[in-house]
């Protein structure tokens, strides 16, 4: 979690319940004017598909029939 993050989730703990109510509309409208359809990658989630993938090209993937799927 970054620096500014928890600086915000600090802050809005400091606040009366209605205002944090208010503050966490303000930035899902935020997200939602950045990323209106949920397609942007944020830079942790760049670094898990990097090393997914990264895991998978080292180890290669498992086989459907060989999972114990009971």
């Amino acid at each position: 979690m970054s620096g500014a993050v928890k600086e915000a989730v600090s802050l809005m703990e400091a606040l009366p319940e209605s205002d944090q109510n208010f503050a966490l509309e303000f930035i899902k409208k935020l997200v939602l004017a950045w990323d209106p359809d949920y397609t942007k990658v944020t830079p942790a989630e760049r670094k898990a598909l990097e090393e997914a993938q990264r895991d998978m090209m080292e180890n290669g993937t498992v086989d459907h029939d060989a999972i114990n799927w009971d």
